[in-house]
Formats: C-alpha cells, sequence, structure tokens
C-alpha cells in the first residue's frame, strides 16, 4: 500500500476522541448504509452545543488570588462584563478596578466570561490592545482563539490569527489547530484545510485535527492523500491517528480501507487500545460481519484490555441491529456481572430490541433497572414504544408503570403518552381509571404543551369523549376537546360528539354553540346531532331556538324528516309564532316533503285570520307548484264563519284567477258575506267574476244585490249585473269536481 510509511511515534492520548460514547453516535451506526446519513464523529458529533472551555496548561506562574470573590477583580470584571451592557463608562469601571493587567487576569477573565457572553468577551479582548491597557502574549491569543472557534465566530478569529505577524507574536500550533477544529464543526471543509497549509510548523496534532475534520464530511480520498504527505514529511502516525482513521473511514463505509490501516497500525509496532477495538468492532457490525467483530471483542479481553461500557454496549447495539436479541441480553447480563455499570446508551440501546422481540418482562425489569439507578435515556421515544408494547400484550399495568417511570426520571410526559393509555384502558373498558388519567392530563395543561412529539390520536380522544358524552359529563369531554382545540385539532367526530352530548343532559345552548363552532370552521355535522339538539330545545320549549336549530340545520346541507318538521311546527303553532311556522313550512315543501297536510292547513287557516294574507296565498301558491293543493272549501268556510271577509274575498279571486273547481255553496257564503257587511262593489266584482267563471249562478240574493247597487247609486254596475243574470240564466252551470294542482298553477 503506497500510503503507508514505517515509522512510528505515540502522542499523548486524548480520551475526548472517544469513538463510540456519545448516543448520537450510537445512533448513526444503524443497519443503514447509505451515505447520505454518516456517523457523526465520537468525540465531535455534528451539533454538539458550546460546552465550558477546560483551561489548558498555562506556565506555572499562573496562580489565582487568595482573596474573597467580592474583593478579587477577576470576579468584579466578570460580572462587570456579563450583566453590562458595553459602554463607554462600563470600560471606565474596569480601569477604577485594575489599574494594570497581567496575563494570568486576562487569561481567566476571558475564561469566565465566554460562557455567558463570548461577544463581551471579544469585545473586552480587542478593547485591552486598543488601549494600551495589555499586550495579548500567546496564551491569551490562544484562549480568545478558543473561545470564538467553539461559538463559530470563526472570521473574528481568522483576523486574529492572521494578525500575529504584524503584532511580533509567533505562531502556536494549537491556535491553527484550534482554527481547524471550529471550521469543522461548521462544515467548512476548504477553509479548514487552508488554514492547515498556513501552518508552517506542523506535528501530528495538526495532522489530527485535520483528518477529523475533512474524515466527518466523508472525504476518504482526500484523508489518503494527507495521510500520505505526513508521512513524506517524516511525522509518525500515533495511536490515536489511527484511531481517528478508522473511525473515518467506517463512517465513509470503506471496509477494505479500515482493516488496511488496522494492517499497517500492528505493522509499525503500535498496539490497539480500548477505543481502536471499540471503533473496530463498531464498523465491521455495521457492516453486519457479526463473527468478526465477537472475534476482535474476544482478542481484546485476550490482551488484558478490560472492556468498558462503551465496548459492551456496542456489542450489545451490534445484536440488537441483526436481530440477536438473546444474545444482546446476554452481554448486558456479563457486562454487569462484571462491575460495570450500564449508561444511558446501553438502556436506550437494549429497551427497544426487547420491545421488538416481544419480551416485555425483561424490558420491564430494564426499566426497573433503569429508574432504580436515575438514568435518563437520551432518546426518549423508547418510553412510547415501551407503552404500546405492554399495551399490546395486555399488559396496562406495566404500561402505566413506564408513564410512572418517566415522571420519576423528571422527563417530561405528553399527550400521546396519554393517549395510549387512555384508548388501551377504553378498549378493555376500565373507564374510571382512564379517566383519572384525562382529569391528570387536563389538569397539568399537558396538551396544550408548545413542543411535543407525540400529540394524542383520534382514536384516543375520540373514545374518552364518547364515553363522557354517554355519561353525562360533556363539560369535561368538551373542556377537554377545547385544548385539543387549540392544538388545532377539528376532529368532526369529537364535535358531534359534543354536541349529542349537550342536547341529551339538556344544554341546547351548548350544543347550539359547538355547532356554531363547527359551520365557522367548516367541519362535517351530522344530521343525528342535529335532531337531538332540535328535540332538547323544544323539551325545554324553547320553539323558536328550536326553529333556529332546524334552519342550521338546513345551512348544513341536511334533510330533516317529516317528523322532525312537525315537530317544529307544531311547537312553533301552539306557542303562537303562526308566521314562523310558515316559514318552517315553506322550508320543508320546498324540500319536497308533502307530508303534514293536516298542520299545513291550520297554519294557512291562522295565517289568513291573523290578517297575514299575502303570505298565505304565497305558501298555497307554493304547496300546488308542488303538487300540494289545500283544501280550499274548507278555508273559505271557515274565514266566512269568522267574518274575515277581505281574506275569504282574496282567496275567492285566488281560486277563480287559477280556475280552481270548488263548491258553489261557498260562493254564496262569500257573497252572503260581502253582501251583509255592506261591501256592494266588492259582492259585484266577484259575483261577475264567479258568472264569468261558472256561468249562472242561483244565488238568492243576487236581487238583493242589484237593488242595494241601485240604491247606492251604482246604477251601471246593477245594469250590467242584470243584463249578465239574464244571458247566463239559461246556461246550465259546469259540473262540481276540483282541477289537478298541476293545471291551476
Amino acid at each position: 500500500m503506497s500510503f503507508f510509511s514505517n515509522n512510528s511515534k505515540l502522542l499523548r492520548w486524548r480520551p475526548s476522541l472517544h469513538p463510540i460514547f456519545p448516543s448520537t453516535y450510537l445512533s448513526r451506526f444503524s443497519t443503514s448504509t447509505s451515505i447520505a446519513e454518516p456517523l457523526s464523529e465520537p468525540d465531535l458529533p455534528l451539533h454538539t452545543p458550546p460546552e465550558p472551555l477546560s483551561e489548558p496548561h498555562l506556565p506555572q506562574s499562573r496562580t489565582r488570588t487568595t482573596q474573597s470573590q467580592s474583593q478579587n477583580p477577576e470576579h468584579i470584571i466578570t460580572r462587570m462584563l456579563t450583566n453590562r451592557v458595553w459602554t463607554t463608562r462600563l470600560q471606565h469601571s474596569i480601569r477604577s478596578v485594575v489599574s494594570k493587567f497581567d496575563s494570568n487576569l486576562v487569561y481567566n477573565i476571558l475564561h469566565s466570561t465566554a460562557a455567558a457572553n463570548p461577544d463581551q468577551a471579544l469585545k473586552f479582548y480587542r478593547w485591552l490592545e486598543r488601549s494600551n491597557l495589555f499586550i495579548h502574549d500567546t496564551n491569551t491569543t490562544l484562549k480568545m482563539l478558543q473561545i470564538l472557534t467553539r461559538y463559530n465566530k470563526l472570521n473574528h478569529a481568522r483576523c486574529i490569527l492572521l494578525d500575529l505577524p504584524k503584532k511580533g507574536l509567533p505562531y502556536d500550533e494549537d491556535m491553527f489547530v484550534a482554527l481547524i477544529e471550529g471550521y469543522g464543526r461548521a462544515g467548512i471543509v476548504q477553509e479548514a484545510v487552508k488554514i492547515f497549509q498556513k501552518c508552517d510548523q506542523k506535528s501530528v496534532k495538526a495532522y489530527d485535527a485535520l483528518f477529523k475534520v475533512i474524515l466527518r464530511r466523508g472525504r476518504y480520498m482526500m484523508a489518503k492523500r494527507v495521510y500520505n504527505a505526513m508521512l513524506r514529511e517524516g511525522i509518525e502516525p500515533t495511536r490515536h491517528t489511527y484511531n481517528i482513521l478508522l473511525w473515518g473511514m467506517f463512517l465513509s463505509l470503506k471496509l477494505d480501507t479500515a482493516v488496511r490501516f488496522y494492517d499497517d497500525m500492528k505493522s509499525r509496532g503500535i498496539e490497539p487500545d480500548v477505543v481502536t477495538y471499540n471503533t473496530l468492532i463498531h464498523g465491521f457490525f455495521r457492516f453486519k460481519k457479526v463473527d468478526e467483530a465477537e472475534s476482535l471483542f474476544v482478542e481484546m479481553k485476550g490482551k488484558n484490555l478490560m472492556p468498558n461500557v462503551i465496548s459492551y454496549t456496542t456489542m450489545l447495539k451490534g445484536f440488537v441491529d441483526v436481530g440477536k436479541v438473546d444474545r444482546a441480553f446476554e452481554v448486558f447480563e456479563e457486562m454487569k456481572d462484571c462491575g460495570i455499570k450500564p449508561n444511558a446508551v446501553t438502556f436506550t440501546t437494549l429497551l427497544p430490541g426487547l420491545c421488538d422481540a416481544d419480551k416485555m418482562v425483561e424490558a420491564g425489569n430494564v426499566l426497573g433497572e433503569m429508574v432504580e439507578r436515575y438514568i435518563a435515556p437520551k432518546d426518549n421515544s423508547v418510553f412510547m414504544k415501551l407503552m404500546e408494547c405492554q399495551c399490546k400484550g395486555g399488559n396496562l399495568d406495566a404500561a402505566v408503570d413506564v408513564l410512572n417511570a418517566m415522571i420519576r426520571l423528571s422527563i417530561p410526559t405528553e399527550a400521546g403518552h396519554y393517549g395510549v393509555l387512555i384508548e388501551n384502558f377504553c378498549k378493555a373498558n376500565v373507564y374510571d381509571r382512564a379517566e383519572k388519567l384525562l382529569d391528570k392530563l387536563i389538569e397539568k395543561d399537558i396538551v396544550l404543551r408548545p413542543e411535543t412529539s407525540y400529540e394524542m390520536e383520534a382514536s384516543a380522544y375520540n373514545r374518552m369523549i364518547g364515553y363522557l358524552c354517554d355519561n353525562g359529563k360533556t363539560a369535561k369531554a368538551e373542556m377537554f376537546f377545547r385544548q385539543l382545540m387549540k392544538k388545532g385539532v377539528l376532529d368532526p367526530v369529537a364535535f358531534n360528539n359534543l354536541m349529542c352530548g349537550h342536547s341529551k343532559e339538556g344544554n341546547p345552548d351548548s350544543a347550539f354553540e359547538i355547532a356554531t363552532i363547527m359551520s365557522r370552521r367548516k367541519v362535517h355535522s351530522d344530521e343525528y346531532s342535529y335532531r337531538l339538539l332540535i328535540e332538547s330545545y323544544l323539551r325545554k320549549g324553547e320553539p323558536a331556538d328550536a326553529k333556529t336549530a332546524l334552519d342550521h340545520m338546513l345551512e348544513g346541507g341536511h334533510e330533516p324528516n317529516s317528523s322532525l318538521y312537525r315537530s317544529v311546527m307544531e311547537s312553533l303553532f301552539e306557542d303562537g309564532r303562526v308566521q314562523t311556522a310558515s316559514r318552517v313550512m315553506k322550508n320543508m315543501v320546498e324540500k319536497g316533503v308533502k307530508n303534514n297536510m293536516d298542520l299545513v292547513s291550520k297554519i294557512l287557516e291562522a295565517l289568513f285570520i291573523r290578517g297575514h294574507v299575502e303570505e298565505a296565498l304565497g305558501r298555497i301558491d307554493l304547496l300546488m307548484n308542488s303538487g300540494c293543493e289545500p283544501d280550499f272549501d274548507h278555508l273559505l268556510s271557515i274565514l266566512c264563519e269568522k267574518e274575515k271577509r277581505i281574506a275569504a274575498l282574496r282567496l275567492l279571486d285566488f281560486v277563480l284567477e287559477r280556475d280552481i273547481i270548488i263548491d258553489f255553496s261557498n260562493y254564496d257564503k262569500v257573497l252572503d258575506t260581502l253582501l251583509a257587511a255592506g261591501k256592494t262593489l266588492n259582492a259585484y266584482s266577484i259575483l261577475c267574476k264567479i258568472m264569468e267563471k261558472r256561468g249562472a249562478t242561483d244565488w238568492s240574493s243576487r236581487d238583493e244585490l242589484i237593488k242595494s247597487l241601485n240604491q247606492q247609486g251604482n246604477t251601471k254596475q246593477a245594469d250590467v249585473l242584470s243584463r249578465m243574470v239574464k244571458e247566463k240564466v239559461a246556461s246550465p252551470p259546469k259540473k262540481e269536481g276540483k282541477k289537478k294542482a298541476s293545471r291551476a298553477a
């Protein structure tokens, strides 16, 4: 292999480069071999939040003062920088505390201020230099660079580094390493390479930093070229270098190259350590090479290298990924027998595997151990999986134990966790326990928590809402559902259950409010829900509100049946709301419902009697157009009996204009009523129409009408009527009968 050399030089091992300790690293060693999701570097995850900077080794001259913190200038200035805005006044305040700065003091202030306010630390650093209060040395400059690169302020760091020759300060390799690592964390590989190339005095430390950057981005070919260049420069790789290269090659799915690096490492006389074996085992498991991984594990123990928690967790995860859960559990037990305590990654890895293998007893025991040791998993999704699997197996008490474990471990519970339990308790008809869980859910406003990973499923809350509405607890159901609505839930099943529940409990106003919300938000409603709502209003003796609900029902596209129309119309009619009942009748006829004609006749009669003649005639016209002809004989007879002369006259005129056949006796009744009231001209006008439409009439009072017309000076009308009588007297009257309503139109 051309890119290998034969020299060996070991540097101090940096434990921060642990290949597989963080959970993010383990989670990426999955069965997938896609390059699109490479493994993050073991010690430097791709999205690791800034951590407090560790202090590098300082000369022996660096010491801290022994004064109390309240009198210590370092702490006073740190508090000022942390709590105050950078102003001229703050600068004067700092000068009043310390008149002369030294390297130790500046270093400590920068270190203490960085975690709370890195921008303020940079301003302080530059102010000291501009104000000629202090000339920065290698220690303070390196500290500032570490701060800036840690908090991704790379342009400032670059400027400080490249300006060092102008200030007469020598370059230090650690400065380049800090900036290379900073660009690497930001994913800017080309800039990291440029900074590396500017470093004249490079050691293996700079190469290791560059290897981490380029391999994190999957650039394994570049890594090999850099490795060859390192060998040509006579720089010997260390165990730490090989650990990085192995990690990177497995990250890029280059198994053969990783094996060759491992062989070259051994050929150089560099013995692998635990980290090396952990990386190899992890890599082989990723390629599903179980036997090779187990052999490496045995080889490591044979060399008296004690496997650590990462070693066992790596083995355990590898067996879980290939479906050998029993073997994984054996590794877990062996680990504890060796006195090695499982960590959060171990538990997070093992529990899902036990669930997938339906080993719920073992999963429960492992969960209990985790709670007893108060170890919270790295991935909280394991609790949801445990709950679902316990419920699937019918172990509802064990599922509740999972929820209690979350509470004991101070892990925020979410609506989805409660939803799984509530749904399964409802399925098992254990509604009292489901309701207790719901009470906690409402009381703690868990549904309204802004950031949640698991929302409650419709299958859970609909079962619970349906149960509450069927058992007189609709108010609680609505309180719960309104919380869900704030999260954007608009479930039609839940809405209709609430409508039905309020209606059954005699709270139609609350039900109508729900119906209004549904209409406004365009949520589909059920005809059954509206029927219960209308009946609830009717039971309370509120027919007007029932009519409003009926209109709402029609607007929603529903078609009430004839019995519902009748109930509303009867209630309105009995309450004296005849015109309102008439409008309901109109809706009924327009919808094609032809029943309830007896009630329709009563409404028409009441309209005429109350003087709403035009409205009554309009309803009659609608009925006839719909093929429903009212009983005109009965209406005329009643109007004459009630002495509603104008109404009777208008109705008779309507009948004549539409050529509707009625009984001749009703003509006489109308004429008699008009004549008795002295309305001779009205009687004359309608009699002329009768004779024109029906021929001769034997109305007994026609001569009296003629006489009255003459007496009142209406001689012309009297003469016309006399001639008509003489002309028509010989003509036989038309046969009695009734035409079809369609012809009358």
